[in-house]
């Protein structure tokens, strides 16, 4: 089973989101919706700590090689 995009997790939570809000589904449905959202929330937030860390290793091996220099911000007038 092909991993979805973090963007359609996104999509699909707003969704259950919406459903929910509505308040029109039976009570088992609502739990199941509920159960998936959870789910989801779960795989997005591992797959953002994923980001985040090689995020941090990337800028870390950038503020490592000898050959990078920090440039002076700019004045932002």
């Amino acid at each position: 089973m092909k991993e979805k995009r973090y963007e359609e997790l996104i999509e699909r939570l707003e969704s259950i989101v919406e459903q929910l809000e509505k308040g029109e589904k039976p009570l088992d449905e609502s739990l199941e919706l509920f159960q998936e959202g959870v789910a989801l929330v779960k795989t997005a937030t591992k797959r953002l700590d994923g980001v985040e860390k090689k995020v941090e290793i990337l800028v870390k091996d950038i503020r490592n090689d000898e050959h990078f220099e920090d440039f002076p911000e700019e004045d932002q007038e």
